[in-house]
């Protein structure tokens, strides 16, 4: 019984593995998003620093960030009157450093790594 119970337990752990990294991937299909990951990945700021590298306003840029801050994929912490974000893990910059190396291979016509 506790084989069956354990490939039970695996088979559940496999699909919310599956079905969290299907909405971390939703969550970086926002080119906006996305590059504000790549600069959180840099280091923490706030919104107006933030907004001042991408091409979206102020509104948008706190908007997203919220979208990110409830699907826990960045921080944010008060420092006197700023909101100041940070991404979550080192996995989640790494994992956008991907993409855009990937995106980089596709718009440039590079090779793809075997």
């Amino acid at each position: 019984m506790r084989a069956h119970n354990d490939m039970a337990t695996a088979r559940v752990s496999q699909e919310e593995r599956f079905r969290v990294a299907a909405e971390v991937l939703g969550m970086l299909a926002d080119p906006t998003r996305l590059a504000l990951l790549r600069l959180l990945a840099a280091g923490e700021q706030d919104v107006n620093t933030l907004a001042g590298q991408v091409s979206a306003s102020r509104s948008s840029v706190s908007q997203h960030l919220g979208r990110l801050r409830l699907a826990g994929l960045v921080h944010v912490r008060r420092e006197g009157r700023r909101m100041v974000y940070r991404v979550v893990s080192g996995h989640l910059s790494g994992l956008v450093d991907e993409a855009l190396e990937f995106a980089d291979h596709a718009v440039r016509g590079i090779p793809h790594h075997e």
